[in-house]
């Protein structure tokens, strides 16, 4: 890379060619204050707090947007330079009511912060005259317009990243908002309650309903997680304060969705009103007693310790960790020889030999053939890809019968059946990328090897950890008639029992490791309470086959314990060495999966 010289606050500074005055002042430590300015998003100089003075040019630059050249001499806090930063200041304090004592952002807002560096301690300019509306319409967060400063952060996010087209400008001048659509209430327009917006938001303009006034982030501690609702694997941060969740923001560094998350990543969990299962049981005649640890391992171990291997039936849901996978490997497939296990989420097919295609992939395409996917409501992080993507020109084809949430962006819908179509297309073009899903039918699988030698292939699972689950052989099928025993390991899973209750042995014990209790509740036999996203570690294996670590954030409610936990318990109950430390079925874990 070639770098150039230039000469920044009176020092030579070297700067790679073509980048910014504000990154070229980043790599050498010289802050340059910013509002509108973020590093996830395309600068666009608007609130003009970046400005610095150029020597040569006749007015202050945006450092955010103005390239670096060979001698350039930059002063990035000149008396000129802080005087437009302080009346840019003082403009932006009186244009609505930014009186922060009664502002729930007070103490994390960007404008408060720049107010106290430049000293502005009075309004300048006559203040509040003007009342502006406030959209509480949502579910999960509202709109206050008297705290916005235009930065147009929560548009660019909408527009650029998650490509929803949902925000913009209405009005002008003074009168200019933010708005949706036709200028339409948040609840009534094409929003998707992402949430995106919200943590792009410098000030108190767009606020989370949950955590308001629960305190700033000095207070709250942060934990780096990955989220548990879909497969993609999205990093987050899980905010909390005296041991209880505040909310849940995306990751910034993550490799995989780079800060973004959808609704259901980052608001339905900490919504999620069903019981929770916070202490062991057993049925003791027709009713489900408490019970302690000790007696429901036993109460399993003793029945499992007398069953034939043919008789043990194991169902498992695709969010348990690859830890809690490896021991139920370990236990039921080698310790037990139960080899009637099945995967509740079901995995998609193997189309190539081997499934090496990243979402980061698609990119490079001219061209993206979605075949029985359906990521806007199934992986809803992977949609904002391929939008943006389809915003930037690439062509998209979805083939998929029945509705489809890309459907309105694609340049063709066709059926399943119709396949064949969609291949024609994809001959004529250079680079194809295949999103698929697990409802490939096997005429469609046979008619996309045409395109082995041209396309990148990449799946996109079902479930959470489906990646693992199959590597460790859950999904071999699974038979309830033949279960004597069933043990369920739910996790988070809302499922209660489908049509595998209705086959099953009328006579057979049935085994709930869950977190929230369901139908399937009232059938058991031993009930085992497990911890929850929040409440315990493990890593996770997304659809690209990145292995993540989820961390715990808070303690287990109640006498809740992690899936892997519990299964060490029963696994030394019946006397098979399965795993010693957490620390070490990590490792064995993450050994198997290489």
């Amino acid at each position: 890379m070639v770098k150039i010289r230039i000469t920044m606050n009176g020092s030579e500074v070297l700067a790679p060619q073509g980048v910014t005055i504000l990154d070229a002042a980043k790599s050498v430590g010289i802050n340059i204050p910013t509002l509108c300015h973020h590093p996830k998003l395309e600068p666009i100089g608007a609130c003009r707090i970046c400005v610095v003075e150029v020597k040569g040019q006749r007015s202050l630059v945006t450092s955010c947007t103005f390239p670096v050249f060979e001698g350039m001499e930059v002063e990035t806090e000149s008396p000129k330079v802080v005087a437009a930063r302080k009346l840019i200041l003082d403009m932006l304090f009186s244009e609505r009511n930014h009186y922060c004592p009664f502002c729930e952002m007070s103490g994390d807002c960007e404008l408060q912060n720049l107010g106290y560096l430049y000293g502005i301690d009075h309004w300048v300019f006559p203040t509040y005259t003007r009342a502006f509306p406030v959209d509480s319409t949502r579910t999960y967060f509202f709109m206050d317009q008297n705290r916005c400063v235009l930065c147009q952060r929560c548009v660019r996010a909408c527009n650029e990243l998650v490509a929803n087209h949902t925000l913009g400008l209405s009005q002008r001048g003074s009168l200019a908002m933010v708005s949706a659509d036709a200028n339409m209430p948040f609840s009534q327009s094409t929003c998707i309650s992402c949430g995106n917006c919200l943590q792009f938001c410098p000030t108190g303009t767009l606020t989370d309903r949950r955590s308001s006034f629960m305190g700033r982030s000095n207070q709250a501690e942060r934990v780096k997680s990955i989220c548990n609702r879909c497969s993609i694997g999205c990093g987050t941060s899980i905010i909390t304060r005296g041991g209880n969740v505040l909310r849940i923001e995306g990751d910034w560094g993550s490799p995989v969705n780079g800060g973004l998350l959808c609704k259901s990543g980052r608001f339905e969990p900490l919504y999620d009103e069903r019981k929770r299962l916070l202490q062991p049981m057993i049925r003791r005649g027709k009713k489900l007693e408490t019970a302690s640890w000790e007696e429901a391992i036993a109460g399993i171990a003793d029945k499992m310790e007398n069953a034939k291997a043919t008789e043990i039936g194991l169902l498992i849901s695709g969010d348990a960790t690859n830890e809690a996978l490896y021991l139920a490997n370990r236990l039921f497939k080698e310790g037990l020889n139960a080899q009637n296990v099945g995967l509740l989420s079901g995995a998609s097919p193997d189309l190539m030999a081997q499934k090496t295609g990243n979402l980061s992939d698609l990119s490079g395409s001219d061209l993206i053939l979605v075949v029985g996917a359906n990521p806007v409501s199934d992986q809803p992080v992977a949609s904002f890809l391929v939008k943006r993507l389809v915003d930037k020109g690439t062509r998209l084809i979805v083939v998929d019968d029945g509705q489809n949430g890309l459907s309105p962006v694609a340049e063709t819908t066709l059926n399943i059946e119709d396949i064949g179509k969609a291949i024609e297309i994809a001959d004529t073009v250079k680079k194809v990328a295949v999103l698929y899903g697990k409802d490939v039918t096997g005429q469609a699988a046979q008619a996309l090897t045409r395109l082995a030698a041209k396309a990148v292939f990449v799946s996109l699972e079902p479930g959470v950890n489906t990646r693992a689950a199959v590597a460790f052989g859950m999904n071999n099928g699974f038979q309830p008639a033949s279960a004597k025993i069933l043990y369920t390991m739910l996790g988070e899973a809302d499922w209660n029992g489908g049509d595998i209750l209705n086959t099953l042995d009328p006579d057979a014990f049935v085994i709930l490791q869950a977190g929230y209790a369901s139908l399937l509740t009232d059938r058991a036999d031993v009930v085992l309470p497990s911890a929850i996203w929040s409440e315990r570690s493990g890593s996770l294996t997304n659809t690209e086959g990145i292995v993540q670590m989820a961390n715990q954030a808070v303690e287990p409610e109640g006498e809740a314990k992690p899936d892997w936990e519990i299964l060490a318990m029963l696994g030394d109950r019946l006397g098979k060495n399965i795993g010693a430390s957490f620390a070490d079925i990590s490792a064995r874990a993450a050994q198997e999966l290489k």
